[in-house]
C-alpha cells in the first residue's frame, strides 16, 4: 500500500518498475468473490451493514474512472464491508498497524461488480489482498498499479517475478 505523496522521483521509479516487469506479467485477476472468501478464510471478520461505510466504497468506485468503467451500464454496484476482529490472526494486523492507523478498526470494503477493494487501518492486509487478487488486463496498462503489485509481491516473499 503506497502511503506517501507522490513526487517526480517516485513516479519515475514506478515507470521504471513498469518497464522492467510489465512484459513478465500476465493477467491473473481473481473474481472479487474469491478475494472475499480468502479474507474470510484467513482472518476473523464480521460483515458490517452501515450505510455510510457502503457509501464510502461506492464513492471510491463511482468517483474514479478506472473503477467506474469496469461496471457495465446495466449493472448496479454492490458494496460489501467487513471489520477484521482483533483476535487470532487479526490480532497480528492490529499489533503491526502503521503509525498512521494505530488504534483504528481495520475495515475492508469491496464492490462486487468492478472488483474494487479498499482497506482502512492496515497496509499489511491491503498488500495481502492486492497480491492475492492480482491484476487484470486493464490494470497491466497502469504503471502505478504494476509498480505497486511488484512491490507487494516482493514484500510477500514471492520470488517468481
Amino acid at each position: 500500500m503506497h502511503m506517501q505523496e507522490p513526487n517526480p522521483e517516485i513516479v519515475r521509479t514506478w515507470k521504471n518498475t513498469y518497464e522492467k516487469y510489465r512484459t513478465r506479467l500476465k493477467p491473473n485477476n481473481k473474481p472479487i468473490e474469491e478475494v472475499i472468501s480468502y479474507l474470510k478464510r484467513k482472518y476473523p471478520v464480521t460483515e458490517l451493514h452501515e450505510h455510510h461505510l457502503k457509501q464510502v466504497v461506492l464513492g471510491n468506485v463511482t468517483e474514479n474512472e478506472c473503477y467506474r468503467d469496469k461496471i457495465p451500464n446495466n449493472k448496479t454496484p454492490i458494496p460489501l464491508v467487513f471489520k477484521v476482529e482483533n483476535t487470532g490472526v487479526g490480532r497480528y494486523l492490529y499489533e503491526n498497524q502503521d503509525d498512521l492507523f494505530k488504534g483504528i478498526q481495520i475495515i475492508a470494503g469491496f464492490e462486487c461488480i468492478s472488483g474494487y477493494f479498499m482497506v482502512e487501518g492496515s497496509s499489511i492486509l491491503w498488500d495481502d489482498l492486492f497480491v492475492f487478487r492480482g491484476l487484470d488486463e486493464r490494470d497491466l496498462t497502469n504503471y502505478f498499479l504494476v509498480a505497486e503489485y511488484v512491490a507487494c509481491v516482493k514484500k510477500s516473499g514471492d520470488i517468481s517475478l
